[in-house]
C-alpha cells in the first residue's frame, strides 16, 4: 500500500462547507479577532464601571457630612380637644440647628395636627424638648413625624 493509497481524495463540497462556515463565522462576529476584540472591550468597560464605583465610595465617604439625627417620641398629653403636648428627646452633633415636624392623631390615625418646629443649635448632644401641637378635632396621640439638618 503506498501513502498516496491511505488519503482519500479531497471532496470538494466539503471544501465549500467550511468556505461557507468560515463566512457566516466571519459575517456574525465570530472569528478569532472579534473574540479578542469584545474581550478587550469587555474588560475596559468593567474596569471603568469598577473605577466610578470605587471613586463614589470614596466621594460619598469622605465629603458627605457626618452629622446623624436621632429623635425619640419620649411622650404625650392631651390637654383639650384642640391642643396635644408632644415630649421627645433629640440627639444630634453640638452646633447643628434641627427642624422637627411633629403631628397629632386621631383615633384612626387620621393627621389632626401638624406643626413644625425649629430647634436652635446647642453645645449638648442630646436634649429633651416638648411642642404644643394645635389640632382640628380630639386628638389620641402626638408623635414626632421626622427631623431634619437645617
Amino acid at each position: 500500500m503506498s501513502t498516496t493509497d491511505q488519503h482519500a481524495p479531497i471532496d470538494p463540497h466539503a471544501a465549500a462547507a467550511e468556505a461557507d462556515a468560515a463566512d457566516l463565522a466571519a459575517r456574525y462576529g465570530r472569528t478569532p479577532g472579534s473574540l479578542r476584540k469584545k474581550r478587550w472591550i469587555a474588560g475596559i468597560v468593567g474596569a471603568t464601571v469598577a473605577v466610578a464605583v470605587v471613586a463614589w465610595v470614596v466621594w460619598v465617604g469622605l465629603f458627605s457630612g457626618t452629622s446623624e439625627i436621632e429623635v425619640e417620641d419620649t411622650g404625650h398629653s392631651v390637654v383639650s380637644d384642640s391642643l396635644v403636648q408632644v415630649r421627645y428627646q433629640l440627639t444630634v452633633e453640638p452646633g447643628e440647628t434641627v427642624s422637627c415636624a411633629a403631628q397629632a392623631l386621631n383615633s384612626t390615625f387620621g393627621v389632626v395636627g401638624w406643626k413644625v418646629v425649629d430647634v436652635p443649635a446647642s453645645d449638648r448632644r442630646t436634649r429633651t424638648l416638648g411642642v404644643d401641637v394645635r389640632t382640628t378635632e380630639l386628638p389620641v396621640t402626638g408623635l414626632i413625624y421626622r427631623c431634619w439638618l437645617t
